[in-house]
């Protein structure tokens, strides 16, 4: 990272009210340098300009923090995690959390595997598989105190894909282009069924020209029958 992108961070995170110590710093710097090297070799992300990087990855992904007081020991699970997003940032600034990241692409799980040994992390699981398998699994059902995801699939189908991972009383946490009330009301039902209900949607600008943003905070006050999720490709087809 070059004292201007260092600076970019620095001054990025200071706008979302996030302090970033020289050691969290260092720690992203290497983790911009190797997942940029790995993606020369399998596709992880269409971001390559480390400008638009520190932006659209790790400035997105921070505004989760500024959005969420974490308390910094809970477990949270980062559903279609991808390039560790957001849940690797949110590590990098509270080491102590207990953090699950769960793909579906093998190659991505490779990826975090030698990123996770890199930046030195602890208490990271990785799973590769699909949200629907595991979230039936007695391991990860209703065991996480914050569900987190950037996937962009609409939010109808993301409650499916995520709730169920979320302990009574605990929150999911779904970032979301700026355009989102479609979204809301067409998951309305779905949030009802599944035992959630919309506690917060805070809309952020990103630092820098990053573009507008909606986090959705979706407190989980119900369990999640049993029936849910339903198999491998339901949600997508059917949504609820």
């Amino acid at each position: 990272m070059t004292s201007s992108e260092r600076k970019l961070l620095l001054e990025g995170s200071q706008l979302l009210g996030i302090q970033i110590n020289n050691e969290q710093a260092d720690t992203f710097l290497k983790y911009m340098e190797t997942l940029l090297e790995w993606n020369k070799r399998i596709n992880i992300t269409s971001i390559t300009d480390t400008k638009q990087f520190i932006i659209k990855h790790f400035l997105d992904s921070l505004s989760c923090i500024m959005s969420f007081n974490f308390s910094n020991r809970e477990k949270v699970i980062d559903i279609g995690t991808g390039g560790g997003f957001p849940g690797i940032p949110i590590k990098i600034m509270m080491p102590e959390t207990k953090l699950t990241l769960l793909d579906s692409t093998r190659k991505r799980i490779i990826f975090l595997e030698a990123l996770i040994e890199e930046l030195k992390l602890h208490d990271v699981l990785l799973i590769h598989g699909r949200a629907e398998d595991y979230g039936k699994e007695s391991l990860y059902r209703e065991q996480y105190d914050v569900a987190v995801s950037r996937a962009v699939a609409p939010l109808k189908i993301l409650y499916e894909y995520c709730l169920p991972f979320v302990k009574e009383g605990g929150i999911f946490i779904a970032q979301k282009s700026a355009d989102v009330e479609t979204e809301l009301r067409e998951g309305e039902r779905a949030l009802k069924i599944l035992g959630g209900q919309v506690e917060q949607k805070i809309d952020i600008e990103l630092p820098f020209g990053g573009g507008g943003r909606s986090i959705i905070i979706v407190r989980k006050i119900n369990k999640t029958p049993n029936k849910y999720p339903r198999r491998v490709g339901i949600p997508q087809k059917r949504p609820l």
